[in-house]
């Protein structure tokens, strides 16, 4: 029975969806912003069927109502760890992987034979395996949050200059010639030209590393970490099969990871809010 509900509540949220997206209101923000969220809904509704229906163990699949109740019996548990992990690990290591990302491609593009040197070794770097760096800085940083935060830096440094060095060279040969024409010096055409035709080019590299500095906070974890952290709670609650509290830490990551990935895009709307890209948003 508690299939039959889920199916049938499945293909009405499909059915409303369709017509919204079809609609004159498929424009509007709310409606934008409905469709996915009835989407979602749709699909936990259908996992709490489908996993009540059928008995599936808790250990191969918990249903969402029993992954929320994990949720509420640690929120204390679930906060240090968000802490620990988001806050002090990888947001701690995004920002300064980004800044130093940003700040090495106005070098590269200021030194030009950096740019024949530098990029092809951040290739090679960001090539490395994650499993290969955490161990390496858990080593050099210790194994509180500082080694996490350094892995932070090394995969989001080169996705942010990368995508730096690009938007550098944007802006068409024309304006910089005539900033050229007008006596601008270097630096002030850099920011009253350059860095602004750059800004959606970084963004992109923002959003990039937005999830991959998520990931590696996590994974780093597992290679060393105090008694608390995502990663950390993740490894032990496996080996308890505690397995609605491992879905209860991925539920966190994914939120705040979806929320973190927001305000980037928010931030990018603000300042590109002139780029075609961001027309009719």
């Amino acid at each position: 029975m508690s299939i039959l509900v889920a199916v049938v509540f499945w293909l009405a949220a499909w059915g409303v969806n369709s017509w919204l997206a079809r609609s004159r209101f498929a424009g509007l923000r709310a409606v934008r912003i409905a469709i996915p969220a009835l989407f979602g809904v749709a699909i936990l509704v259908l996992w709490q069927g489908v996993v009540t229906g059928l008995a599936v163990p808790e250990v191969i699949l918990p249903a969402p109502s029993r992954l929320w109740g994990a949720i509420g019996g640690n929120l204390p548990v679930l906060g240090a760890d968000f802490v620990q992990t988001i806050l002090k690990g990888g947001l701690s290591g995004y920002v300064l992987g980004s800044v130093a990302g940003v700040l090495v491609a106005i070098l590269v593009d200021r030194v030009p034979f950096l740019r024949a040197g530098l990029l092809p070794i951040g290739n090679f770097v960001a090539a490395l395996p994650i499993v290969g760096i955490a161990p390496i800085m858990v080593m050099w940083f210790g194994f509180d949050w500082q080694s996490k935060a350094a892995v932070v830096v090394v995969m989001v440094f080169f996705p942010v200059l990368v995508n730096m060095v690009a938007g550098l060279s944007a802006s068409d040969r024309m304006q910089r010639d005539l900033m050229a024409t007008w006596g601008a010096s270097y630096w002030q055409t850099l920011v009253k030209l350059r860095l602004p035709a750059a800004m959606p080019f970084l963004f992109n590299g923002l959003k990039i590393a937005a999830t991959l500095a998520l990931i590696g906070a996590i994974v780093a974890e597992n290679f060393g970490s105090p008694t608390l952290g995502m990663g950390f709670r993740i490894s032990t609650a496996v080996g308890q099969l505690a397995l609605p509290l491992v879905w209860a830490e991925i539920a966190v990551a994914a939120l705040a990871g979806s929320v973190f990935y927001g305000l980037v895009s928010a931030a990018e709307r603000a300042v590109t809010f002139w780029h075609p890209s961001q027309r009719g948003r």
